[in-house]
């Protein structure tokens, strides 16, 4: 009789074998795209207390770095190459501006990119080959995802992290060139430092758990190819990850999909954040902004807001009356108001004090929600009903989110957003030089793109 093939195993033989050659110009533009806003939000993410503690602690362990190093994004100081992971992906995340995967229910590209980046200059490797690592990385996190993020989500997981941890592991051993069994290996040791619960969400440790990702998959990768081992079945045997984390769901069938065209990045896409707050608000904000362009209405014109949207799409958005910026990320109450109050959200709207303004604080309670009945889980809508002073009601429908895989931000938009992150950072570099390295990966290597990226002003 015939051993059924280990989930893990199934992704060793998948990661170590897949190869893009040249890869074809719609792939190397998607991670350019990917490569610009992660590294541009973590540049904007410098400015932040996480980082800055982050930041920290790298310095506390790292009076040298010996072996394997690489530069922190924000300071451009030389870190062992799991600090700068660390603190990278914690700029990369406090913001909540990164991309979103819809399948991940979360954030692909800053749960491997910060360990990505660092191994690759270390390594010197070029960008073809981090480009192959990271798509590897996605197809993995996306198969694994399709197959159980909205009940591991639900729980109460952080899939970018607790997910996101075995791409990290993979598309890092994916660079290294790791063979099928120290990769199967790396897939046992991500999980066994899979971690992230969603009770963290509007604190510094939300953005420690996807630098945590990064830190961990890498370590899992350099820990494989030195020949430390870990059992093959725990990712789907008995008292592995799927009985743990999961509920047990068949893995096997989205696993032997793995590598087939169109690949993941194609399918699932990236979806770039037009606003840097929890993307379960985001279909909402695009309703609520036109509304009020539409009909030239302010937060003094509203007697109430009533979101309704579909089943458990809000999950997320744990803070009712948020206190400071980073609650505030989590708070659909804060989102409408803000843009209710300014007629935008921007980087700006995510301070403390903008937080903190009584005629803010006094109109939380007017925001209610509802995503708590039977229906699909995808695909998203929002329907927005704003209740005037004066007796009028408004409504809304908003079924396509701007930023999406269906409704991408164009060229344009997205070097928009770089140059505001680059500048909210106060990062004095050549943005032209940085877009068009990015946008051509497959022509430099990373360190030399680094060269141009990294901010001149430390």
């Amino acid at each position: 009789m015939t051993t059924p093939v280990s989930a893990a195993r199934l992704i060793g033989e998948f990661v170590s074998t897949f190869r893009l050659g040249s890869p074809p110009q719609q792939i190397v533009e998607a991670v350019g795209r990917v490569l610009l806003d992660t590294y541009s939000v973590a540049v904007a993410g410098r400015t932040e207390d996480a980082y800055t503690l982050a930041l920290r602690y790298a310095r506390s362990g790292a009076l040298a770095a010996p072996g394997r190093a690489a530069r922190d994004w924000g300071s451009g100081e030389v870190l062992p190459v799991e600090m700068a992971a660390l603190t990278n992906a914690v700029a990369g995340h406090v913001l909540d501006y990164d991309d979103v995967t819809s399948p991940l229910r979360g954030h692909p590209s800053v749960a491997m990119i910060p360990a990505l980046i660092g191994l690759a200059e270390a390594m010197d490797a070029d960008g073809t080959e981090f480009i192959a690592a990271y798509v590897a990385g996605f197809e993995v996190i996306c198969k694994l995802a399709r197959a159980i993020a909205v009940k591991h989500y639900a729980q109460g997981w952080h899939s970018t992290s607790s997910i996101g941890v075995i791409g990290a592991a993979v598309a890092c051993a994916r660079l290294l060139g790791l063979d099928a069994q120290r990769t199967t290996h790396a897939v046992g040791l991500a999980v066994a430092q899979a971690s992230g619960c969603r009770a963290n969400f509007g604190t510094h440790a939300k953005s420690f758990q996807a630098a945590h990702s990064n830190a961990a998959g890498l370590r899992a990768a350099l820990l494989a190819a030195e020949g430390f081992d870990a059992a093959e079945a725990a990712l789907d045997g008995p008292f592995g990850y799927m009985e743990l984390y999961a509920h047990n769901e068949e893995l096997l069938p989205q696993l032997q999909a793995l590598g087939q065209h169109p690949l993941e990045i194609v399918t699932s896409g990236i979806e770039v954040k037009k606003y840097p707050l929890c993307y379960a608000t985001h279909l909402t904000l695009d309703g609520v902004l036109d509304l009020r362009a539409s009909h030239q209405v302010t937060l003094a014109d509203v007697e109430s807001v009533h979101i309704r949207a579909s089943a458990g799409a809000l999950t997320p958005l744990i803070h009712l009356r948020p206190q400071t910026g980073l609650e505030a990320k989590f708070s659909m109450q804060y989102a409408v108001t803000a843009a209710l109050l300014d007629g935008s959200v921007t980087l700006s709207s995510f301070t403390d004090e903008a937080v903190r303004r009584p005629d803010a604080q006094a109109f939380f309670s007017r925001v209610t929600t509802d995503d708590k009945h039977d229906g699909p889980t995808f695909p998203r809508w929002s329907e927005i009903e704003i209740a005037l002073r004066g007796g009028q009601r408004l409504e809304k429908r908003v079924d396509v989110l701007r930023g999406s895989a269906r409704a991408p931000l164009t060229s344009q938009e997205l070097e928009t957003k770089v140059r505001d992150c680059f500048s909210w950072g106060g990062a004095a570099l050549d943005v032209d030089q940085v877009i068009k390295g990015a946008l051509s990966l497959d022509q430099v290597s990373m360190r030399r793109w680094l060269d141009l990226a990294i901010p001149k002003n430390h």
